[in-house]
This record gives structure tokens, C-alpha cells and sequence, in this order.
């Protein structure tokens, strides 16, 4: 191939830029990062290897290498793992086929402290060589190739990059940095060995760089022929627990979370028995930006005996703990486990299930004994962790026990514990009441009987609670029962005057009921006094068994329909007390004040009007009357 001159894909001109211009809190970030692809191309080269043996060319030992030219003002990054043929280094190098680009855009563009481990974080670590280098040089070839098929790729980091073909008797890759003005920091073996030992300590592939002599001639230190290596070359999870400090623990989680903050809380065990693993998994204290991707995964690194195998193990994590982080290394799992294999193994579902509950313990302990800082997790990951009420019935008792909501009685952070401790003497259920918003379910009208005799009840307002209620139907024996369905039945807490009242009140009531019933029988599937109510006039409910106003609503924004589930009319409930209500009987309006008291009753509980134009007209009748 004759040197060719191409552009980059539109998407790395843009990053380029930011990286070369925006990216200068953390300038040592860029040796992580190409550190870690070495590593990654060794682990392609022997995870291939294991179908393609030849593929290893009578080196079977891999190793990156890491060197620095003072007079040329280069950094050398070698790696003798799979390599990079002509088509891959176009493909890899001048094309991002990464759903996260955007993102990673917007959020490196609204930073106001600009963080490199942004790169990490979005699957862009090569371009973090620009931040200290006008131009960077890769030669390679893939592993398998004849040596006068490698390729050399050259970039100044502006709108092209050069491409040709060259004769590389090694397989591997070589990245040179060729160094910006002002960046000689860098060109410096305690400097490079010093980020080795930060960030990559934890490698379990051998990072090399020359030893050095002093030259009494030069008065300098001078690179020998000899190399040794600068990092401990020991997996982290491999190591015991006594050996690893806390600060260890912390960094190597950022280097498989891609994360600049250190994280809400880990857990470090080697499981033995039936299944022998090692678990090293870590929880963030900050949610990721795809976080609400269910299909997106990557968390949980698998290793089997050490060799890396997959980067987005989904199959040794349930779906609603996809914001875990980690490594799990198995010693039972075949180094040629696909896919497929793992769906099906039944030491991977041991290992899943251990490690969902050794998760699960984490955040008990957490919610325990550091109550603030659950409060933070449950901020962050809160409305995820739902899910796993009717995704993991195994679990769902512990993970109810880990829920919290805000309430009537507090802001936030209620859990159904706390709930029941607190409940009145007498009271037999846990009351909820499902919204749009905390607003709109703090002004709700079917609080008030509640708020009336101090009855605590829980507002949930995430998008996933009304399916979580469809899998959890009590807590502690005690039932769960949403306050804007049925009857309000109070049982024990209402004593035997009211119910008489009510019943002698409904009684007197009940021509106007069924003048109210005619006059919305196109849009109430029934009309009914009621004793929930206080101050308001009336409210909308729906039957025990039907689905809820809020979920109906839900699932129309969504666009789906919501056949034969009865939610297609509500149940109007007025309160006989309210003058409004009163007001009814004898006046000319009759009708006018009917379907106003619908309309209201459907406002208040966060609903939207079919004919907002029509509800205005009946108003504006009244003010002029």
C-alpha cells in the first residue's frame, strides 16, 4: 500500500479538538490509557490464541514496554499482542463507533474543570495521547500477517492522518508520542515510572523499561540494554486482603470504572466450594451517563484462572445492579467459555448468585451503618435498584428492605421498616399513593382523611414504581394499599360515629348522586360519596382491581394502549361536607358544575383534559352569572 491521506470520521475531529484543547487537569492520564490498550491487545492475542496457537510465532511471552528518547522528544508504548492490520488501524484509529460520542462531547464540553478520566470513560483512550503530543506514530501488525504487511499510522491530531504499509518482523503494536513544547516533565524514567506504579500497578502482564547507569562523562543518568520490570505484574483481586491498601482498592477501581471519583463502598472475597471464584466488585457513588441503558453493560470484567476473557460479562450480574463495577475471576470456567456458554453454565449462575447477594450485603451494611451515604446511593441508583423487585424474586424480601420513599412524614429517605414502626396502633396496612410528582402527590386530595387522623403514607413518584407494586404486594404481613383505589376503608383507625355519619350523609345524598351519575356518564364509570376527603370537593379513584390514573398515563405517553385493563373510566368521589358540593342540589348549573367537579378532581390528581376548551367555557359561564 502506497502512503494514503485520509480524514477522519466527523465525530474525532471534534474530540481531537477537545482533547487537544480542553483536557489539562490530569496530563498523566494518557500513559494509563495507552498502558491499558497494550494490555488489552495482549489479552485479545491470548484469548485468539487459544483456537489459533500459531498465532503466538514462537513468542509466547507477552509484555508491553514503555521507553522515552530525550533527543527526539518521543514516548515509546510497545506491545507484542494481537496487532493491528492496514483496514483495522483505518477502522480503529480514524472512525469511533461508539454510541457514547455525543455524551461524551456535552459532558467534556460542560465540565467546567476539564477531567481527562472523562476519555476512559467513553471508550476514546487513544486519543488521550494528544493531550501531551502534536503527533503520534503507530506501527503494527497483527498477529498471523507476513512481516511486509504491517502498517504505519500517523496523525497530527487536526483533520487527516497518513496511512501506509511497512515491514515489521514483530507482531505488536508501537505507539510513539512525539511531544508538544512544554511537555519534557514526561521525558523522565521516574516520571513513567512513577505513573506506571499509580495507574497500571495492577496489570498482570509485565510493564518494562530500561534500567538506567550514571555516566560520569554526560554527569546524567543513561539508558543500559537491561529492563526490568516497574510494576508488580499481580491482578489486584489475585492479591490477599492484608496486602491491599485502601488507596490500592480505590485506584485500581478507577481504572476498570473509567472514574475520577472514589467509590461508595467495594467487596473483596474468594469464594470456595462447589464453584471457586474471586470477586472484587465495587459500587460508584455517581451514576454513569447511560445508566437507564438496560442494554448497555460493562461493568463486571470476567477472568478465568487470570486470563481475560470478556469485557461486558452481563451474565454474572442481574440487570439492576448493571452500575457495579469489577472483576470476577473464576478458576472453573473454560478459557474458550462463550457467550452463549455462559448463559447456560451452572457455575455461572452460582457465581451470579453469590455475587448478587454479596452486593446486596454491601448495601445492607451501607444502609446500616452509614446512613448518609445510602441516602446518596439511593439518590443515584435508588430508581434502578426497583427493578429488582420484579426481576429477582429470589431477592425481592432484601431488596425490599433496602427501598426508600419520601412520605407525608419526612422528605425522604423512608423505608418500609421505618414505615411500620411508625404505624398507628390499630393500623393494618402500609398506605401509598402513586404521581407524577412529589408536588403533585403532596397536594393530592386523597391524602387528606389520612393527613386528618396522622396516618403516614408513602409518596412514590419514579416511573418504575407502578410496575414494582404489580410484584410487591405486602411487607412484614402487612399489605400494601394505594390510597386512590377502592373504598378508603380505615378499618380499626375510624370509629363508629363517622361510619354511622357517613352512611346517614350518603343516604340523604343520593338524589344528587344520581343526578351527577346521568350527568358524567360518558366519562365516570361511577359517582360515590365518600370519607377520604377534607377540604376538597371531590377526587378521582379507580377500583381495587383496576389499573391506577397515574400508570394509565404513564403508558399513554409511551404510546401503548390499555385494553381491558378498566382503567378506561374513572370512579368520581365528592365529599357531601363541601359547599361546592352542596351547592349542587337545586341550582339551574347543574350540569355545568357536574363536569367541573370532574375536571377539577382530574387536575388536582395530575391528570390532563380531553377538552381543555370546553372546561374554560363552563368557568367563564359562571364568572359572568
Amino acid at each position: 500500500m502506497e502512503k494514503q491521506t485520509l480524514s477522519f470520521q466527523a465525530e474525532v475531529k471534534q474530540i481531537l479538538h477537545l482533547v487537544t484543547h480542553s483536557l489539562y487537569s490530569n496530563k498523566e492520564i494518557f500513559l494509563r490509557e495507552l498502558v491499558s490498550n497494550a494490555s488489552d491487545a495482549c489479552d485479545k492475542l491470548r484469548f485468539e490464541a487459544l483456537d489459533a496457537p500459531s498465532l503466538y510465532e514462537d513468542v509466547p511471552t507477552l509484555e508491553v514496554r514503555v521507553w522515552y528518547d530525550e533527543a527526539a522528544r518521543t514516548i515509546t508504548i510497545r506491545d507484542n499482542g494481537i496487532g493491528l492490520s492496514a483496514d483495522e488501524a483505518v477502522a480503529h484509529l480514524g472512525t469511533i463507533a461508539k454510541s457514547g460520542t455525543r455524551e461524551f462531547m456535552a459532558r467534556l464540553e460542560g465540565e467546567q474543570k476539564k477531567d481527562a478520566n472523562l476519555i476512559g470513560q467513553f471508550g476514546v483512550g487513544f486519543y488521550s495521547g494528544f493531550i501531551v503530543a502534536d503527533r503520534i506514530t503507530v506501527e503494527s501488525r497483527r498477529a498471523g500477517l507476513k512481516p511486509e504487511e504491517g502498517v504505519r499510522w500517523s496523525s497530527e491530531g487536526t483533520g487527516e492522518f497518513e496511512v501506509e504499509t511497512l515491514t515489521r518482523p514483530a507482531r505488536g503494536t508501537d505507539v510513539i508520542l512525539h511531544l508538544r513544547e512544554g511537555e519534557e516533565e514526561f521525558l523522565s524514567l521516574w516520571k513513567l515510572k512513577s505513573i506506571v506504579g499509580k495507574y497500571s500497578d495492577h496489570i498482570s502482564l509485565p510493564i518494562l523499561m530500561r534500567k538506567q547507569r550514571w555516566d560520569d562523562e554526560k554527569k546524567a543518568q543513561v539508558d543500559t540494554d537491561e529492563w526490568e520490570t516497574v510494576n508488580k505484574a499481580a491482578a489486584l483481586w489475585t492479591r490477599p486482603k492484608s496486602d491491599i491498601t485502601d488507596a490500592q482498592y480505590q485506584e485500581f477501581y478507577k481504572q476498570v470504572s473509567y472514574d475520577s471519583e472514589p467509590p461508595l463502598a467495594y467487596t473483596h472475597n474468594r469464594v470456595e466450594g462447589r464453584t471457586e471464584y474471586t470477586q472484587l466488585l465495587y459500587v460508584p457513588a455517581k451514576a454513569p451517563f447511560d445508566l437507564w441503558n438496560r442494554d448497555k453493560r460493562g461493568g463486571v470484567k470476567l477472568y478465568v484462572k487470570r486470563v481475560f476473557i470478556m469485557d461486558d460479562a452481563e451474565a454474572l450480574m442481574p440487570v439492576y445492579l448493571r452500575f457495579v463495577k469489577g472483576v470476577i475471576d473464576s478458576a472453573d470456567l473454560p478459557l474458550n467459555v462463550s457467550r452463549e456458554l455462559l448463559q447456560e453454565s451452572r457455575d455461572v449462575k452460582a457465581i451470579r448468585e453469590g455475587s448478587t447477594k454479596r452486593v446486596l450485603s454491601m448495601l445492607e451494611d451501607v444502609a446500616e451503618n452509614q446512613k448518609d451515604k445510602y441516602a446518596a446511593f439511593w439518590k443515584q441508583f435508588g430508581a434502578v435498584l426497583k427493578e429488582g423487585v420484579g426481576e429477582d424474586h429470589q431477592n425481592q424480601e432484601r431488596l425490599a428492605k433496602l427501598l426508600r420513599f419520601a412520605s407525608t412524614s419526612a422528605e425522604e429517605g423512608v423505608g418500609f421498616e421505618d414505615y411500620v414502626k411508625r404505624m398507628k396502633e390499630g393500623q393494618e396496612a402500609i398506605y401509598y399513593l402513586t404521581a407524577d410528582s412529589l408536588a403533585t402527590a403532596r397536594s393530592s386530595p386523597q391524602l387528606e382523611i389520612f393527613r386528618k387522623k396522622g396516618i403516614e403514607v408513602l409518596l412514590l413518584v419514579d416511573r418504575v414504581d407502578e410496575w414494582m407494586l404489580s410484584h410487591l404486594f405486602e411487607f412484614d404481613g402487612k399489605p400494601l394499599q394505594s390510597v386512590a383505589k377502592g373504598g378508603v376503608d380505615l378499618g380499626k383507625l375510624q370509629d363508629e360515629a363517622e361510619k354511622k355519619h357517613a352512611e346517614e350523609t350518603a343516604e340523604a345524598f343520593k338524589p344528587v348522586l344520581e343526578r351527577l351519575k346521568a350527568a358524567l356518564q360518558d366519562r365516570a364509570k361511577d359517582v360515590r360519596t365518600t370519607m377520604r376527603l377534607v377540604d376538597s370537593p371531590a377526587c378521582i379513584v379507580v377500583d381495587e382491581g383496576d389499573m391506577s390514573s397515574h400508570l394509565a398515563r404513564l403508558l399513554k405517553q409511551s404510546g401503548q394502549a390499555t385494553p381491558g385493563l378498566g382503567a378506561g373510566k374513572p370512579i368520581l368521589e365528592v365529599n357531601p361536607e363541601h359547599p361546592l358540593v352542596k351547592r349542587l342540589d337545586g341550582d339551574a348549573r347543574f350540569d355545568d358544575l357536574a363536569q367541573i367537579l370532574f375536571d377539577q378532581a382530574l387536575l388536582a390528581e395530575g391528570g390532563q383534559l380531553e377538552d381543555p376548551a370546553a372546561y374554560v367555557g363552563r368557568v367563564n359561564r359562571l364568572l359572568v352569572a
